[in-house]
Order: structure tokens, then C-alpha cells, then sequence
């Protein structure tokens, strides 16, 4: 076990700057194109390693029983496939909305594979890890590997790109949205096409989601219709959870605060490289 094996880890969100539903396989899982964008805001994490096996969820209880809770899967499944013999405490002071559509509970288990595997000296590697994280949830591996990446497949087909720092204003309308109902709806698109980087980074794609979620829950509807005064909302993943781009960090900062009297909102950066990563490996790598 590593000396400092205690610390506060930030959890990050995710947006799909884009959703391309391209296609359905025969196990009936969904084929995708989608564009992961990492932000510098989610969850945080503290992880206190410990010498006995037990693992345990410790802090404010956030209505996710401990025994389903991604995290506590994550570390059992850690210690499983590698024979490790200690234990771990952990605590999550949860930021990301349950059922937002940004990722948190696959962030905070990808957190909890990559720091105890340095904290528990089991030596898996990325790839090693990433396999672990696929086996807890399809978003898993991107947080894993840590960069800002296009996905393809069942989003498990990452490749890291390099967009550089933007802003987005996140906005919360606070509606509770079934992601089986939304992919089982007989009007959601499922022959899309593929686009490049390019297109995607001018605003070319869409979220084939959006016109499903939207018929079937006015809220979201009048959400959309509601920050057109912004930009352009986009949803992320199923939702609900929506964003606007910014040009700069003031133009965001500026844009939450006027938002915020009528939805829960902040303004945020996306990042090329998780703030996991950026404090596993002191040189991003």
C-alpha cells in the first residue's frame, strides 16, 4: 500500500458535445458515434485505503444502496480480479446530478479503479483497468482512459482528441428521464451517419435523443425552447441534463448567473485530460 494513501480525487463529468445513433445489434444494444467531452467539475471522491479487505461507503448517504452503488462495485471488482487482500474507505460528496446524462456514477468508478490500483500497488494497466471499468458500464472506459475522445461502437471504441479548453454553461431542469425508455422508443433515429472531428466541433451533429426526450417530457420542451435566448441547448447522453457553449470563461460565467433564476445552472471547462489523470501522472500521460 502507498504511503499517501488518503486524498480527495474530483470525479469529472462528461457531455456528448453530439449523439449519433447509427445502428442496433442483434443482443439489442445501440451502435454509436458520440464525441466525449471531459469537464473540470463532477464529484468528489475521498479514498482512504486500508490495511483490512473490508470495503465500505462512508459519508452522507446519497439514496443509492451501498451493495448496487458503482463505486463499492468498482473497488469489489478491483480487489477480485487481482487478489488484493486490503480494504478501502470511501466517500462520495456527490455535484453531478443523478440521471443527468454527465456521467457521475461511471466517473466515480472509474476513480475508485485508478486510484486504489495505485493505491493498492496492483500494477493493471490503462487498458487492463479499462476492461475492468467495461465490465460496470459502458461510459466506464472513457473516464478510465482519461482524455476527451471520440466513441464509437457501444462507446467503447475511444479515440483520444485534442479540442483544446472551451466553456459550457450546464443546466439542470430537474426532470427524471428512463435512458431504457428513451432507446426502446420506436421514434428514436437508429440509422445516423458517422461525421469527423471537424464537422462535429461546428456544431454539425446532434443528439438523436433529443426529439424523443422532448415529445415525451414537456418540461424538457420547454427548456429547450427557454434557453434559445443563450444558444443552441444541446442534451447530453439521454438527459437530462443540457448545455450551452460559451466563448469564454465570462461570456459562461455571465450566461449561468442569468439562467440560475430559472434553472439550476453553472458555468464549467472542458478539458482534454481528466483532473484524474492530470494528478495520477504528474506528466498527463
Amino acid at each position: 500500500m502507498t504511503d499517501s494513501a488518503i486524498d480527495t480525487w474530483l470525479a469529472p463529468a462528461k457531455l456528448n458535445l453530439f449523439l449519433h445513433i447509427t445502428g442496433r445489434r442483434a443482443d439489442g444494444y445501440h451502435e454509436l458515434q458520440t464525441l466525449f467531452q471531459l469537464l473540470d467539475w463532477g464529484d468528489e471522491l475521498t479514498i482512504n485505503a486500508q490495511q483490512k479487505p473490508l470495503i465500505r461507503r462512508v459519508g452522507p448517504d446519497y439514496g443509492v444502496p451501498e451493495d448496487e452503488d458503482l463505486v463499492i462495485r468498482a473497488a469489489r471488482l478491483l480487489q477480485e480480479e487481482t487478489g488484493c487482500r486490503l480494504g478501502a474507505d470511501i466517500a462520495v460528496r456527490k455535484h453531478i446530478p443523478m440521471g443527468s446524462g454527465m456521467g457521475g456514477g461511471s466517473s466515480d468508478a472509474a476513480t475508485v479503479l485508478l486510484v486504489l490500483n495505485r493505491y493498492w500497488n496492483c500494477g493493471l494497466d490503462i487498458g487492463q483497468l479499462a476492461e475492468l471499468g467495461a465490465k460496470l458500464g459502458a461510459d466506464v472506459p472513457v473516464f478510465v482512459r482519461g482524455r476527451t475522445a471520440m466513441a464509437r461502437g457501444i462507446g467503447e471504441q475511444l479515440q483520444p482528441v485534442q479540442i483544446g479548453l472551451r466553456h459550457y454553461v450546464l443546466v439542470f431542469p430537474g426532470v427524471h428521464i428512463s435512458t431504457p425508455q428513451v432507446f426502446a422508443d420506436p421514434a428514436l433515429k437508429r440509422n445516423s451517419e458517422f461525421i469527423g472531428l471537424d464537422e462535429a466541433l461546428s456544431g454539425a451533429g446532434r443528439n438523436d435523443c433529443e426529439i424523443v426526450v422532448r415529445q415525451r417530457f414537456p418540461a424538457m420542451d420547454e427548456a429547450f425552447k427557454t434557453l434559445e435566448r443563450w444558444g443552441r441547448p444541446l442534451m447530453t447522453g439521454t438527459g437530462s441534463g443540457v448545455f450551452l457553449a460559451a466563448e469564454n470563461e465570462a461570456s459562461a460565467n455571465s450566461t449561468a448567473q442569468a439562467i440560475k433564476n430559472l434553472y439550476n445552472s453553472r458555468a464549467v471547462r472542458g478539458v482534454d485530460v481528466s483532473p484524474v489523470h492530470e494528478k495520477l501522472y504528474t506528466d498527463g500521460s
